[in-house]
């Protein structure tokens, strides 16, 4: 394509009115533009949208149902809850009963208790969902883990210990 040198602005001063476009509203209008916004992607402006928005028409990707979106499981490791238990207690989170530290965890947020860690006091944990090795390993420290239970049908929260 021949570049312009001149302005077509400068070129044209002194002219006619219409300067070259006719007189009934040539190049005033949406029409000349190829229509407002997004119009003509799939027609007139096709090859641009092969090239720059290639994506722009058909499905991509997967939805998931909104009760799930946002839902994240939280969780705690035995070797973490074991070593915050005594400031849980300082701070009024968890009561001692019995020798052993109460900590409620579903109270604060926590969603499942993991086995990662090891336990040296007795603790009685109180959560919805826990691991077999976090279970495990507080009872052999002489604590208990209580799963609440969940609705039918809930997954894998089991019965109350």
């Amino acid at each position: 394509m021949v570049v312009r040198r001149r302005k077509k602005s400068r070129k044209l001063r002194g002219r006619t009115r219409t300067m070259g476009w006719g007189r009934i509203g040539q190049h005033r209008k949406s029409g000349s533009r190829g229509g407002h916004g997004a119009a003509g992607l799939g027609k007139h402006e096709w090859t641009w949208t092969i090239k720059y928005a290639p994506t722009w028409y058909g499905k991509h990707g997967f939805n998931p149902p909104r009760i799930r979106v946002g839902m994240k499981i939280r969780t705690v490791n035995v070797g973490q809850l074991d070593e915050i238990a005594s400031y849980l207690e300082a701070t009024g989170r968890a009561v001692k009963e019995d020798g052993k530290i109460v900590v409620d965890l579903a109270s604060q947020g926590i969603h499942k208790l993991l086995g990662s860690g090891r336990v040296t006091r007795p603790l009685k944990v109180i959560v919805p969902l826990a691991s077999e090795s976090a279970i495990r390993k507080v009872e052999e420290a002489g604590g208990e883990v209580v799963i609440l239970a969940k609705r039918e049908g809930g997954g894998e929260a089991g019965e109350e210990s």
